[in-house]
């Protein structure tokens, strides 16, 4: 057991953009994925360094995401690193490089989990969000050679005005390709997905539906549905609870109970392909750099990740909402509305 580090708080998940080169040209794409790989990149051996920082303290699970982290020709070099050194590695991939030999290749390295990018139910509208004719075939091939290897395959759906009408039809089809988990990413507009927020973003009133539809429907599949950048999904959970006159425990409510909305700076961190350390992937803001400072110095000392962590410095609605410490909002869609990550989630009723 590594010691509690940054006023208690401990790193759970570390999400790692390789690189920004990707084989699609998605719509809503943070990284503004390019078709080639950036030259700024980190090498192996600085990625190794960090590996090497991360591991001396804290023992979070690693996603290696992009772009497309397939892309970096010494991707499995670096998977295969980490595992060595006794990380949980998982792989977020829009899962369209993956034939058979590289399934066999992930499965070989010891990474147990990878998450494939589904935005629609079908083809139409996958492969035009994806700006790729083919995608949703490939990816869904992708997903079925893993599964051969016994590699656990997760979906992740990005929800926008896109594909609101496919919700229900992206879990039936996430069971029927036996994924183990789906996970609904709510919108943030960042990256490409500034151009396409004002056409693209939710109302509050369509989240809130939506949320709520997902938390009964948790209730009911056979398997693990989540929502990731929708935190008042925690705030729903609870009021929804009291109807029922339920208690939140982990019996009852999985990982739901143990976890809280925004994990940004709080569980979470992001290293981007230069190696910047963000609070998360989708708020643009340095809390330091992995070529210059030890992670554990970035994540004690960093002044934004402590500002994330007081709950006193929330603004607006937020500042006095009474399920502040499950939710805190959506810092990244504050910082995009305001300019200002400490104020309060614009889409939360």
């Amino acid at each position: 057991m590594h010691p509690m580090h940054g006023q208690g708080f401990t790193p759970r998940l570390v999400f790692w953009e390789l690189t920004e080169g990707c084989n699609l040209k998605c719509v809503h794409c943070r990284a503004t994925a390019q078709p080639t790989r950036n030259q700024s990149e980190l090498s192996t051996e600085e990625v190794y360094k960090v590996i090497d920082g991360i591991v001396s303290f804290y023992d979070p699970i690693l996603v290696l995401t992009g772009g497309e982290p397939l892309f970096r020709p010494d991707f499995f070099k670096i998977a295969d690193y980490a595992v060595q050194k006794g990380l949980r590695v998982a792989l977020a991939t829009n899962g369209t490089l993956i034939d058979a030999d590289i399934a066999k290749k992930i499965k070989n390295i010891g990474i147990k989990r990878v998450a494939i990018s589904l935005d629609g139910a079908n083809k139409r509208t996958h492969d035009g969000f994806r700006g790729i004719e083919g995608a949703f075939d490939r990816a869904i091939l992708g997903a079925g050679y893993l599964q051969d290897e016994g590699v656990e395959v997760q979906f992740n759906s990005t929800i926008s005005k896109h594909n609101i009408d496919e919700i229900e039809e992206i879990l039936k089809l996430s069971m029927d390709k036996k994924a183990v988990a789906l996970h609904l990413f709510m919108l943030v507009p960042v990256g490409c997905g500034v151009q396409i927020a004002d056409s693209q973003m939710l109302t509050a009133e369509q989240y809130e539906e939506i949320l709520g539809w997902f938390y009964e429907q948790s209730r009911e599949v056979p398997i693990e549905i989540k929502a990731t950048c929708a935190p008042h999904y925690y705030r729903i959970i609870r009021q929804k609870a009291k109807e029922r006159g339920e208690k939140i425990t982990f019996q009852s409510h999985g990982m739901a109970a143990m976890t809280k909305g925004c994990l940004a700076g709080t569980g979470v961190f992001f290293i981007s392909h230069k190696g910047k350390v963000q609070p998360c992937g989708y708020l643009p803001v340095e809390a330091g750099d992995v070529l210059k400072q030890s992670i554990n110095e970035i994540w004690d000392n960093s002044p934004v990740f402590k500002k994330l962590r007081n709950h006193s410095e929330l603004e607006g609605k937020c500042g006095i909402c009474e399920y502040q410490n499950v939710c805190s909002g959506c810092r990244a869609r504050a910082y995009y509305e305001a300019g200002n990550y400490m104020a309060e989630e614009p889409y939360c009723i």
